[in-house]
């Protein structure tokens, strides 16, 4: 059956995938120094980094409306796929699933389903890529929904910040911590939990802790070698790099995929910071 794939502006696709109307991005918009920011094609990070950096205010996301949406799922597809950030971070997915109503109110009956990421970023894309690659296999619409559920309920995330500031303005680290792990080069290995961000562990310097990172990593995979390993990174290459030499030092994976943050990871990741799922 024909399928579309729709995601909030946190999830990242590879380059190849603009302009491929099956895969369809909804921009959450960003405010920073009172200046609003759309997380979309035209998104530029360099300016963003920049705008964060300058402000005293931690920047804000705003979640696409419910009506967004709602027209993203008109589409001669059959099925629609879609995921959203961590509802413990964002409204993004009630906001899809009152647009899943109102489509339905207007347009009747349409296969469509909602999925909570519980994480963010490349965990959204890693869901995505399962539903398309599900559907290309021609499993029937119910259990690709099973699937994805059952998978995101086995799917690790963990992220190393460079820069806290951001955990700092929003109230997540207390400005006294903030200085003691600025002062000491403290960096926090961090996960998720049922969408809930919790540390893993710290180390001191960023390369301490990338490879702090890369070792969880190794050691909590299942089944690595049918599994992509997907990294975004904030605007440093050669950290996702190496992050990934690192981890296939250790286990052996089916694929690699290397992306940089659009507008909403970015904000969460800071320049600098690096996510990995698997």
């Amino acid at each position: 059956m024909s399928y579309k794939i729709v995601a909030d502006s946190c999830c990242e696709f590879p380059k190849e995938y603009e302009g491929n109307t099956r895969y369809e991005r909804i921009p959450l918009g960003l405010e920073v120094a009172d200046e609003l920011i759309m997380d979309d094609e035209n998104f530029d990070q360099a300016y963003f980094l920049s705008r964060v950096a300058a402000s005293p205010k931690c920047p804000k996301s705003f979640c696409p409306s419910p009506e967004k949406f709602r027209d993203s799922y008109c589409t001669e597809a059959e099925n629609v796929f879609v995921f959203t950030l961590s509802s413990k971070l964002s409204g993004s997915y009630n906001s899809a699933e009152v647009g899943k109503k109102l489509y339905h109110e207007k347009y009747g009956d349409k296969n469509i389903f909602v999925c909570d990421s519980e994480s963010a970023s490349c965990g959204e894309t890693q869901l995505a890529f399962k539903a398309a690659q599900w559907s290309e296999a021609g499993l029937p619409f119910a259990e690709i929904c099973q699937k994805l559920t059952d998978y995101r309920d086995r799917m690790n995330t963990y992220f190393v910040l460079d820069n806290l500031e951001t955990l700092r303005k929003n109230g997540r680290l207390s400005r006294v911590k903030a200085l003691v792990a600025s002062t000491l080069s403290i960096k926090p290995v961090m996960g998720a939990t049922k969408g809930e961000i919790i540390q893993l562990g710290q180390a001191i310097g960023i390369k301490k802790a990338l490879a702090k990172m890369a070792n969880i990593v190794a050691s909590e995979a299942a089944s690595p070698e049918e599994k992509t390993l997907m990294i975004t990174h904030c605007n440093c290459p050669g950290r996702a790099e190496s992050v990934k030499e690192m981890i296939l030092s250790q286990i052996k994976v089916k694929d690699v995929l290397i992306m940089d943050t659009k507008g909403v990871s970015s904000m969460y990741a800071n320049d600098g910071g690096v996510i990995v799922t698997l």
